[in-house]
Formats: structure tokens, C-alpha cells, sequence
């Protein structure tokens, strides 16, 4: 049979030394087998690339026993080996994620758990960008070095680094980001990245952070009035899809209407806008619904390149020119709000950027016929896959606080 069993540094459970004295065969990384009951005659191997050694092995006709960190089932072995069509038994361990909040003695109902490793460092660091209370697993080239060279200085957040949790050479050590970027680490495990301003968090009824908004597309008056209306806002935050883990741009739209919606979803935003009585709008629209939005004061094609990579762009104005310097980022999406003369030149532009491009012309009409309806507006979008060309062939072819940032932008933080 296959075992899996989890270590944390305690004492091992009385089912987890039984598997492990009648096992023929215990693999693990080298510094879980150590001090392990195993039998005389077992056979060990110290290596992390389980599915490699279990190939060939008939679990049926020996014993296996797994040896891994924590909880084998919390971004653990387990689904790789159900997925292979094994059926392990396990004992599972405390994960390093609850030690790692244990350790910096606070509660972690409400932290959002991401995963950097295999190549989701960019989604990571934008989910910490937009939350208080994260905890991030890492490997070797997406660790505090890396998390805090993307944060700093845009995102002020204090680390607590948890090195060999349970181990013989456990760490935990407490730095600013930009300690992080010069210190030597021994493979860390996981890093928190906290606000210590809002690290505690509040009681909820559902683990994990707050749930997202019980409604959206708010009305005009909730913005000041400035920004897209809400029957367009609703259209626009469709195509967008913001979500955890992505970084949107609002470029532009007046109010910050669009990129304060996106970050009530858990996106990462940055607002764009060159007019500064705009800034100041969205500004006063970040404090009133307290959420994370950075702000960058001048032209989208002035600062883009001093930008994090955005995953979707919204562009209120700019036009083609615009739409160019923002597309050529390859966000797997983008919307504008075009005039009737810009619509087709901004499709071709998307197209020939290798987009999935289309357009409507939105107008609500009021139920009462005595209303006078809206004026239509023009939305062009683009959609492409963020792992090749497009999928299908384009139409054409509280208090805040202002910190300083990259050249221009400023974080507003509730």
C-alpha cells in the first residue's frame, strides 16, 4: 500500500510509525528521513521528485511509505498521486503555513495562501500587492529576494521568513522589503507578507479573505459621476474578469470608478490618469471604499514601461495611440471606451496585435418613456490567450496614506 506521512517536527503518531516500520520502501526529502522508525532491511531514498521514483513501483506488492513537510493534502502530494490513480493513506502534520502564522502570533483565518512556485511569482506578488495577509509558498528563484524586489518600494509590507519550519535549522526572521532584497536565505518555505496596519483582520464566518462584493457596477452617484455610468461599467468589468492574482490598469476613466471595482474583486490596480484634478477624484474614491489602488500621475504612454505588467487594461480615453502602447504589453485583456471615429482604427490596432477584437454600441433606455435616454458608447475589447495567439480570428484581422513609488506613482492604501 501507499502511505504518506507528514512531518512538523513533532512526534510522529502511532498509525504514521506503524506505516513506516512495515515499509519496504520510505522516500523523502533528505532531512525528513531522519530519525525515522524504519525497518533495517526498508529501502530509503532521499529525493523530492516522489512521481519519478514511484514510477515502476507496484505499490500493490510493497509497502511505500511518502515522507513530506506538513499536511500532504494543503498544496501537497496528495492530488498529484489521485490524479496518477493512487489511493494513498495519510498522516498528515501541522502545515507549514498555520507554523509560519504561529510563529509571528497571529490568526490566519482570513489570510489568503498563494503559491509562487512553478513560474506564479508575478500572480503572487500581486495578490500581496492587493491584500494584508498573505502567505506565500516559495522555491529557489521565488523567494523574499524576489517578492520584495517586485514590492518595493510601491508596496510597504513587512516579511516574516520561515526557514527549515520543524527542523534542525529553523529561522524565522523578521524584515522590511528592502532588508529582504540583500540578506542570504537557506531555502526558504514560506514568506509572509503583511500590512501590519491591518495584519490582524477581523473575525469572519468563511476562511480565507474577505468574500468580494455583494454587488457591483455601483451607481453613478457612489463615484462622484465623472467615470463610465453603471449599465456601461458592468459591461466593461465583464470583459476585464478581474480577479486574484491579476494586475489591472484603470487609464484614464475619470473617477477610478472601474479600478476601484477591479480591486473590490481582489485585483491589483494601478489608476493612470494625466489630469490632476482625476487623481485627486480617485484619490477621495480609494479612501471611501478602502481599498488598494496605486496611482501613477501622467500619460499611459509616458509611464507604462515604469509599470507592473498588467494582466488587463481598461483605457476611459486615449485613443488608438493609447490602445497601442497598452496592447503591445500583452495583457490577455483589454477594454476601451471609443467615439465613433476611433472604434475602427483601435480594432485594427487590436487585431493586428493578435487580439480577438470586437465592438458594441451600448445605450440604456429608461422604462419610462418620458426619461431621456442615455447617450451610446462605443466599447471595444480585445481578448487574447495569455499562452499564444488569440482563440478565435480578429472582426478586422479610513486614513490613507501617499507613499512615494516608481516615477509617478504614488500607492493610495486605506
Amino acid at each position: 500500500m501507499l502511505t504518506v506521512v507528514g512531518r512538523d517536527g513533532a512526534p510522529l503518531s502511532e498509525g504514521a510509525k506503524a506505516a513506516l516500520e512495515g515499509a519496504t520502501l520510505v522516500i523523502g526529502a533528505p532531512g525528513h528521513l531522519d530519525g525515522l522508525p524504519v525497518a533495517a532491511d526498508a529501502r530509503t531514498v532521499a529525493t523530492t521528485d516522489f512521481a519519478e521514483e514511484l514510477e515502476g513501483v507496484d505499490v500493490a506488492k510493497e509497502d511505500v511509505v511518502l515522507v513530506v513537510d506538513g499536511d500532504p493534502g494543503y498544496f501537497g502530494i496528495v492530488r498529484e498521486l489521485l490524479e496518477k490513480g493512487h489511493a494513498p493513506e495519510t498522516f498528515p502534520a501541522t502545515t507549514p503555513v498555520a507554523r509560519a502564522f504561529s510563529q509571528a502570533g497571529l490568526p490566519w483565518d482570513d489570510a489568503l495562501v498563494v503559491s509562487a512556485k512553478d513560474g506564479h511569482l508575478r500572480q503572487a506578488v500581486n495578490a500581496c500587492r492587493a491584500h494584508p495577509k498573505v502567505a506565500v509558498l516559495t522555491e529557489p528563484g521565488a523567494g523574499p529576494s524576489e517578492l520584495a524586489r517586485a514590492l518595493f518600494p510601491v508596496t510597504p509590507r513587512s516579511f516574516v521568513v520561515c526557514e527549515d519550519l520543524g527542523g534542525p535549522k529553523e529561522r524565522i526572521v523578521y524584515v522590511r522589503p528592502a532588508e529582504a532584497t540583500t540578506r542570504p536565505w537557506n531555502d526558504p518555505e514560506i514568506v509572509l507578507v503583511l500590512d501590519n496596519r491591518h495584519a490582524l483582520g477581523e473575525a469572519n464566518w468563511v476562511s480565507g479573505p474577505v468574500p468580494g462584493p455583494a454587488g457591483w457596477a455601483l451607481p453613478a452617484e457612489a463615484f462622484g459621476g465623472s467615470g463610465p455610468r453603471p449599465d456601461v461599467r458592468a459591461f466593461v468589468l465583464a470583459k476585464l474578469g478581474p480577479r486574484v492574482g491579476d494586475m489591472v490598469w484603470d487609464v484614464e476613466s475619470g473617477d477610478g470608478s472601474v479600478g476601484i471595482e477591479c480591486a473590490r474583486f481582489g485585483a491589483a490596480v494601478v489608476a493612470v490618469d494625466s489630469d490632476h484634478s482625476a487623481c485627486a477624484r480617485v484619490r477621495e474614491n480609494v479612501r471611501l471604499y478602502g481599498v488598494k489602488v496605486a496611482m501613477a500621475s501622467g500619460d499611459v504612454r509616458s509611464s507604462a514601461e515604469h509599470l507592473p505588467r498588467p494582466d488587463a487594461v481598461f483605457l476611459g480615453r486615449g485613443g488608438p495611440e493609447a490602445a497601442r502602447v497598452c496592447a503591445a504589453l500583452r495583457p490577455s485583456r483589454i477594454v476601451v471606451l471609443a467615439t465613433a471615429g476611433e472604434a475602427q482604427a483601435i480594432l485594427d490596432e487590436l487585431g493586428g496585435q493578435g487580439f480577438a477584437a470586437d465592438a458594441v454600441r451600448l445605450q440604456a433606455a429608461p422604462l419610462n418613456p418620458r426619461d431621456e435616454a442615455a447617450e451610446p458608447v462605443i466599447v471595444v475589447w480585445g481578448e487574447r490567450d495569455a499562452r499564444g495567439p488569440a482563440r478565435r480570428p480578429s472582426r478586422t484581422g479610513r486614513p490613507i496614506e501617499t507613499i512615494p513609488a516608481l516615477p509617478g506613482v504614488v500607492e493610495e492604501r486605506s
